[in-house]
Formats: C-alpha cells, structure tokens, sequence
C-alpha cells in the first residue's frame, strides 16, 4: 500500500464462509485498481488485514483527491462499527453495504441497512427487500482459480476418495442448506451410478452435530458409508482442485441469498442440479434451453433432483451440452473482474456526488 486508503473492505467473521469467498475474489481485483484494505479477520490469499483501531486512526482524514472515505461493508457488526465511525465519532467516511438476501430482514439490521449511504444488491430480487439500493451487481467468480480440468480421474485420484469421480455439494453441514436433501437424493442415484461418491464439502457447527449423526446413520442403514463422504470444512485454495476432480455440483437449499458455489462449479465446467431457491434459475440460464447449464428442481424435491443427476451422468450427450453452457456463462457473465468494476463503479458515484 503506498498511501493511505480510500476503501476499507470489512470482514469481521473468522469462519470463511460464502460472504468472506466473495468478498476475497472482488478485494484481490479492487487492490490492483485503487488504495484499498482489508479490516477485520483474514481472507484467504489477500494481503494482512488492518485492526478495527487502524482503520479508524487512518479514516480520521480524507483520503488523497478524494473527498471522504469508503467503508465497503457485508455484515451487521460492520455496519454497526462504520456507523459508529461516521455518526459517533464524526469521520469522513461513507458506508456501502452489499445485500443478497431475497427475504425481509429482521427489525435490527433493518435499521442499519437504512442508514447505509449506498446499498447494492445481488439481484433483482434481493433489492426488492432494502432501501438505498444504488446498483444490482450479481457476484462473480474467480476464474483464475476455477476453470475446467485437463484430466478429470486424475484430479479425482489425487483425493483418495473411492471411485471415478465426485459429486459434490458444497456449504455448511445444516438442514437450511439441504445437507438432508443431498443425502436423500445421493442414496436413491448411487446404486444408478457404480462409478460415482458423493461428497459433502462443508463445516458442521456444534448446534448442528446431532442433525450430522442422524444423516451418518441414515446413510450407513443405506449401505452408503463408503460412497456417501462428509469431508468438513475444505481450505479455499483446496476447493478448485476438489470440484476439477467432480463431474456434477448439486445444491440443495431451503433457502439462499445468492449461492456462489454453484458458479464456481460451473466455472470448472460442472452441469449444476439446484433447488429453485437462491439466484440459481438467472445464472443457470433455465430459461434458455439451447443454453442452460444444468436442472433446476423444487425446493426439497429430491427425488426429482436423483433423477436429474442419473440423467445427466449417464447421457454423455446431454453432459457435454449443459458442460459447455457452464463454461461460457461462467466466462461471458459471471467473472469477478466484472463484479469488481461495477462495485468501483459505486465508489466513483459517490465520489462524484460529494465533488459535484
């Protein structure tokens, strides 16, 4: 960093979850382009993070040929702390805050989100939901880091894991994000597919351990125990290696904000089976047959969600076609630097308003 900040990117959760994966993709496109850091807890593959007291000390003056500060933050304890920093303590700061949730907020953040100066919003939906929305910007992925396999088996070798190839569902062990669903829909499509495990990338918090057991017994009654694999939280850098190595992402969810996994699945050329939840239909292209990139299903279906994945496993045709789409939407749509520029973007408006 060669001069003070002007964008201070908050990440206050020490879990790396969906939020911190996005948040890390747009941070490491944004520092090449303008002065920005990191505040918080760690993101995988970014530069140190400043301390909560640091970013204050250097928001206490305006930045360089701009008029105040940006605060770009994604959590309720990051909207509280850059309200307290401009309302409290008076800094030259403004707070931009990025929302994907497609459902009415509690009473609390909704309060903060009002006193956001800039919202913007991952879809359509989502900004139906909060005021202050400036812009719609649908999150990309990194395809530095994800992109299709040269050698599929020999990706998959490299795991340990029994068979040819995985099929993997990616997100926290819990019943909100379909882990129950997979495991159904897993137990009905392996004895269809001999050469196929399934494979649960995901951390279970305690509160969440017993709903785990249950589907451990469930899966070993089935006879599953060895094809059927939880394998807890993955490293971010182990990620794209684990989903080169699979040969279809099935998400699964009773409800998701925007769900990225999905399209970093499809960016490492995996045909996708999701539930109609999340912003799975806009970025599957469902509605365009010749061009869709995978199967979306009804919410807690998983007998049809089975199906979908037998089919698309064992028609090679069909594969290869939702394979492709996969591909090149990921390429022509969904990239992070395009993310990135059109969160500067913001930045660039609420510069301009102050100057003008």
């Amino acid at each position: 960093m060669n001069q003070k900040p002007a964008v201070f990117v908050t990440n206050f959760n020490p879990r790396f979850t969906g939020v911190s994966a996005t948040a890390a993709s747009v941070y490491k496109v944004q520092k090449s382009q303008l002065e920005v850091a990191l505040v918080g807890k760690e993101l995988s593959g970014c530069p140190p993070p400043l301390s909560r007291h640091k970013a204050i000390f250097l928001s206490m003056k305006q930045p360089k040929d701009k008029p105040f500060n940006i605060w770009h933050v994604r959590r309720n304890s990051e909207m509280q702390l850059a309200i307290f920093a401009r309302d409290i303590l008076r800094l030259p700061i403004k707070i931009v805050f990025t929302s994907a949730a497609q459902r009415r907020h509690s009473p609390w953040p909704r309060w903060l989100i009002s006193k956001m100066d800039a919202v913007i919003a991952t879809s359509k939906e989502a900004a139906s939901f909060v005021p202050n929305v400036v812009s719609v910007i649908h999150h990309g992925v990194d395809l530095d880091r994800f992109y299709p396999s040269k050698n599929q088996k020999e990706n998959w070798s490299k795991t340990g894991i029994l068979g040819e190839y995985g099929i993997i569902t990616v997100g926290r062990v819990r019943p909100e994000k379909g882990t129950d669903l997979f495991v159904e829909a897993m137990i009905e499509a392996l004895p269809k597919l001999p050469k196929a495990t399934a494979i649960i990338a995901g951390a279970t918090k305690p509160k969440d351990i017993s709903f785990r057991k249950k589907l451990e017994t469930r899966i070993k009654e089935a006879g599953l125990a060895e094809r059927i694999k939880f394998l807890g939280e993955i490293p971010s850098h182990e990620l794209p290696a684990l989903l080169k190595g699979c040969r279809a992402l099935v998400a699964l969810p009773r409800y998701e904000g925007f769900g990225l996994t999905p399209l970093e699945g499809m960016a490492c050329g995996l045909p996708i089976v999701a539930s109609k939840t999340g912003y799975f239909e806009e970025f599957l292209n469902i509605s365009d047959e010749k061009k869709a990139c995978g199967k979306i299903v009804p919410t807690n279906d998983y007998q049809t969600a089975s199906k979908e994945v037998v089919a698309l496993l064992t028609n090679q045709e069909l594969f290869d076609k939702f394979s492709s789409n996969a591909i090149n939407q990921s390429k022509q749509k969904y990239s992070v630097f395009e993310e990135a520029n059109a969160i500067n973007k913001v930045y660039e408006d609420l510069w301009n308003s102050e100057i003008n």
